[in-house]
């Protein structure tokens, strides 16, 4: 709700982007089949318990939450969609159908006369409209279909371009809530508390196999040999001692290769590879437990890139406490704010650190 300058109501869509959101809800979009994204809907909100609360949010508000899901599935959009329209909830009215706004003034001077979930101003519907939790959503989701590109951008840059205010990393700090709120959600319609998609394998060879699959057919490259020959000798259980990666960068790795398709690789075990350059996540401690990512889906992956920060939402919602990534010097102080589940520090800006040197356990992603 604080914003100022340019405000959610203050937009008509051009002729161009009408037509544009037409052909984007006729179409199945471009996420990928298994894309390991939070996925809830349709919801039944009569089986919301009467005391449920998740991150601070009670009933009333994980109600309007499963209104919201239900309108992007309803549109069949993909999943990725509905924890966006959750979160921009959050940031506007903390999930209360509120009918009023915060008196911001419009760069004409006007007062805003925004209402609802979504803070909706009069141009985006009747005040019924707007304080339906379905239909203000449905009209957010819409005007959300016909921005270029959505899916591939950070997700309060993405809501930023459907709301219009002014601060364009207003949403950051709702992104936690609005992932935990879609998986706990969709545990109750049946989709489990693990995000879609995240299903992967326990067992360390089987998901070395697969990786040596996805080096064969080139949807996995890694940058040196020797790093490759790690995962090649565990996929042929002739891997040497020193030279095993741990089940949680294995099982990263695969949920990555689902998510964006293609992955790019430089370091894992450095212990075996006799390199102690850097980080010693990738040294002590046998060296298997941590992995840089420099491209996913084709992109490079500098520390602050939609494709990180994607990955990090991946991460976040299956990590197990204690899981370290670098590269917070290359984000924004707000952006960071996106992944306090995770431990976060300083790391060079060409690639993504992402370790598991003081966790236990694995993954968050049991079939």
């Amino acid at each position: 709700m604080k914003r100022s300058g340019l405000l959610a109501g203050a937009i008509i869509l051009p002729v161009a982007l009408i037509l544009g959101l037409v052909i984007a809800l006729t179409s199945d979009g471009n996420e990928p089949a298994n894309a390991c994204t939070p996925s809830a809907g349709p919801v039944n909100a009569a089986a919301i318990p009467a005391d449920a609360s998740v991150s601070g949010y009670g009933r009333d508000q994980l109600v309007n939450a499963a209104a919201i899901i239900n309108a992007a599935a309803q549109l069949n959009l993909p999943p990725a969609a509905q924890s966006l329209g959750v979160q921009a909830a959050l940031g506007e009215s903390s999930l209360v159908n509120i009918n009023y706004g915060d008196n911001a003034v419009n760069p004409d001077g006007s007062i805003a006369d925004s209402i609802g979930l979504f803070q909706q101003q009069s141009s985006w519907g009747t005040v019924e409209e707007r304080m339906d939790p379905t239909t203000s959503a449905t009209r957010f989701f819409e005007r959300l279909a016909a921005v270029q590109g959505w899916e591939a951008l950070e997700p309060s840059i993405a809501i930023n371009r459907v709301q219009i205010n002014s601060d364009p990393f207003h949403y950051v700090k709702w992104r936690p809530a609005a992932i935990a709120i879609t998986a706990y959600l969709g545990s109750l319609s049946g989709g489990g508390s693990v995000p879609a998609g995240c299903s992967v394998s326990g067992d360390a060879a089987e998901l070395a196999q697969g990786l040596a699959a996805a080096l064969d057919d080139g949807t996995l490259t890694i940058q040196e040999p020797r790093y490759e020959k790690q995962v090649r000798d565990m996929a042929a259980g002739t891997a040497a001692e020193g030279c095993l990666i741990d089940l949680p960068v294995l099982q990263l790795i695969t949920l990555a290769l689902q998510r964006f398709e293609s992955v790019g690789l430089s370091d894992l075990n450095r212990r075996c590879a006799g390199s102690n350059l850097g980080t010693n996540a990738h040294w002590i401690n046998g060296g298997g437990n941590a992995v840089d990512f420099i491209s996913l889906g084709g992109q490079p992956v500098t520390g602050n890139t939609p494709e990180t920060f994607a990955l990090l939402d991946l991460l976040a919602g299956v990590a197990p406490k204690g899981t370290r990534v670098g590269q917070n010097n290359c984000r924004s102080a707000s952006a960071a704010l996106a992944w306090p589940t995770l431990v976060q520090f300083w790391d060079t800006c060409h690639h993504q650190h992402i370790d598991f040197l003081y966790t236990s356990g694995t993954l968050n992603v049991a079939p």
